[in-house]
């Protein structure tokens, strides 16, 4: 799911000598306007066809890349299992507890892709402070009178991936439990069956400061979802992330 973290984590990852992930291979439109488009383009992954500059000296022990739900998968979940379960895929599946953070950071970078406020660039990650510094100031506004449905259909939305995906080989992993508990990391490796190895990643958290310094008309936000099952995200906050996991 998009701005859940998985840009920092996918880098993370394939600062291990033995993976290889070639990033959001779905976002060309063409790769995923049908289900044959979508299969052809999962063979050339997985027959190591796909030309990567993740690609390693090393023995690559895993091969993968990053899926946006809204990227077919949804739609033809049927197919797309059946897949997994007879290549013996393995899914990942990151989300974010706190999907308040994610829909700042979602209206964040919309904003910038007009903007293009880092000379006249779009930027979805940074590599430093002063560049996160920049892209943190834009305070965007929520429109608060669709807050609560669009809350409810990001869980929706989560809820009917695992179900659809509850066949395959697969592990539920949270950014703010990553961020928080190196452990989670160790847990990955082990899914994966790769060595333990030190990970690291140069992406900059951009959005660091609490909610309430992030968004323009916080009071509205706060009293939408006060009382409300999403109240707690009003509330809840993580640590810093580490850029290196051991």
């Amino acid at each position: 799911m998009q701005r859940s973290g998985s840009g920092w984590f996918e880098t993370l990852l394939n600062s291990h000598v033995n993976v290889s992930s070639n990033g959001e291979i779905f976002s060309v439109k063409e790769r995923r306007s049908n289900i044959s488009s979508i299969l052809q383009t999962l063979d050339e992954v997985y027959n190591l066809d796909w030309y990567s500059s993740a690609s390693k000296n090393e023995c690559t022990a895993a091969v993968g890349f990053k899926w946006m739900l809204n990227q077919g998968v949804i739609h033809h979940h049927d197919e797309i299992v059946k897949y997994f379960n007879q290549r013996g895929v393995s899914a990942i599946f990151l989300f974010r507890r706190n999907l308040l953070r994610r829909m700042v950071s979602v209206l964040a970078n919309m904003h910038d892709r007009g903007a293009k406020q880092l000379n006249g660039t779009h930027k979805a990650h940074v590599h430093s402070r002063d560049e996160a510094d920049v892209l943190a100031r834009y305070k965007p506004t929520i429109n608060v009178n669709s807050l609560v449905p669009e809350l409810k259909q990001m869980d929706k939305w989560g809820a009917d991936a695992l179900d659809y995906f509850k066949s395959t080989r697969h592990i539920l992993l949270y950014y703010e439990d990553l961020v928080n508990n190196r452990k989670k990391v160790k847990d990955v490796l082990k899914f994966l069956r790769l060595p333990k190895r030190k990970l690291s990643s140069r992406h900059v958290k951009i959005h660091r400061r609490p909610l309430s310094d992030q968004v323009e008309n916080w009071d509205a936000v706060y009293d939408t979802l006060k009382g409300t099952e999403y109240e707690s995200f009003l509330h809840a906050d993580y640590q810093m992330q580490q850029e290196t996991i051991s």
